[in-house]
């Protein structure tokens, strides 16, 4: 799933939807409880040998070009970097009001916009830290997080949910967009071809949320997916196919008013477009000129091809796609790459590190909460045992 994003998805982003049922089981009216199940040591290696092995690839094949994009960096307007910043926070910020919109509507309590964003940080960080199952396991972070600030867990996974639907309509909205703008018959009938693919997860959501029939095929391939699991590890604990089918359930009966709908998909389309626009500013921050007749195909081009999760973050991935597009926009090949090593600076490197900190600070602060209803618990218990002795 795309992000965001990102996660994204930023995004990457990535995108959200439904919990992963390996990180999570739910119930539709009760707690979360979180799966203890490791990562296999051969598995973890492979897939960190293979990240490695993929950015030497791409490091090797591009050598004489990095250096000359290194270069080109000693000469950078830097001017254009606190714009790049600020478009990435308001890519981050958009996303983050739009799952507070969806967790406020859908009768979920009224959260602050700085735990919200704070999750949504954090959860980025998860998605861009990890290849293949980041984005997964991130919407499984986001899910447990909101549940431990008392957001029920069907609206939770509404939120998450639609969040996802719309960030990817709101994606290929921008491919279509960049298809048109670019003026070129070929360069067009891709971009419109990826549009449409870009959409099949929010149909996949649609047909779950609105068709009872579409919500049956996934209960019963949920119950066969958790016997085949509960064969082989144990795990999920008996009553799951039930949770879900609930939580399936209430998740239908939620609904917004066709106005909030139009305000969480123009936050979706700001999500990818401030993000896009961080992008320009790293081109002019080159000095190079912004060919806006193809810079939205041309960053799609390179979202898409870090969506595949081949590394974290798409790392080296969509650093080879995106400036491969941007030199086919007509920006010479050493320019191109060094405004994606800024972009990518600002818009994985730096927006992750905020992210762990984020995470940092949301642990810390439910040790003190849990700490807090210790001492609360605690404390009731003397009273009554003092009662209890008069």
């Amino acid at each position: 799933m795309l992000r965001r994003r990102r996660a994204p998805p930023h995004h990457v982003r990535a995108a959200p939807g439904l919990p992963s049922r390996r990180a999570v089981e739910v119930d539709a009216t009760g707690p979360v409880s979180t799966s203890r199940r490791g990562v296999r040591p051969w598995r973890a290696a492979l897939l960190v040998a293979l990240a490695a092995g993929t950015v030497a690839l791409l490091g090797e094949a591009g050598g004489p070009m990095l250096s000359k994009s290194v270069r080109t960096l000693d000469h950078l307007n830097w001017a254009w970097v606190p714009l790049a910043v600020a478009a990435e926070a308001g890519s981050m910020a958009a996303f983050a009001r739009s799952q507070r919109r969806l967790l406020r509507a859908g009768g979920g309590s009224r959260l602050p916009m700085g735990s919200v964003l704070a999750v949504t940080y954090a959860g980025n960080a998860v998605s861009a830290s990890l290849p293949f199952s980041g984005s997964g396991l991130a919407t499984g972070y986001t899910y447990r997080r909101y549940n431990e600030r008392g957001i029920n867990a069907a609206v939770a996974a509404w939120a998450l949910a639609v969040s996802g639907m719309f960030s990817s309509f709101a994606f290929a909205l921008v491919l279509a967009g960049g298809a048109v703008a670019s003026r070129s018959a070929t360069a067009t009938s891709l971009g419109l071809t990826a549009a449409a693919l870009a959409l099949l997860p929010s149909l996949v959501v649609v047909a779950a949320l609105r068709s009872m029939a579409a919500r049956r095929r996934l209960n019963a391939a949920f119950a066969r997916l958790t016997r085949l699991a509960r064969r082989a590890s144990g795990h999920p604990r008996p009553g799951a196919e039930g949770s879900f089918e609930r939580l399936l359930d209430r998740m239908a009966t939620l609904r917004l008013p066709g106005r909030q709908y139009a305000e969480v998909l123009g936050l979706a389309v700001w999500n990818w477009a401030a993000d896009c626009l961080c992008l320009a500013a790293a081109i002019r921050a080159t000095g190079s000129h912004v060919p806006w007749h193809g810079l939205l195909l041309a960053y799609g081009a390179g979202m898409s091809a870090g969506s595949i999760g081949l590394t974290p973050g798409g790392l080296g991935v969509i650093e080879a796609a995106l400036a491969a597009a941007l030199t086919a926009t007509g920006i010479s090949g050493e320019h191109a790459l060094a405004a994606v090593l800024v972009y990518r600076l600002v818009s994985f490197w730096l927006v992750m590190a905020c992210g762990w900190g984020a995470m940092a600070a949301l642990a810390h602060q439910h040790r003190r909460a849990e700490a807090r209803r210790a001492r609360r618990a605690a404390s009731q218990g003397q009273t009554v045992a003092t009662r209890d002795v008069r």
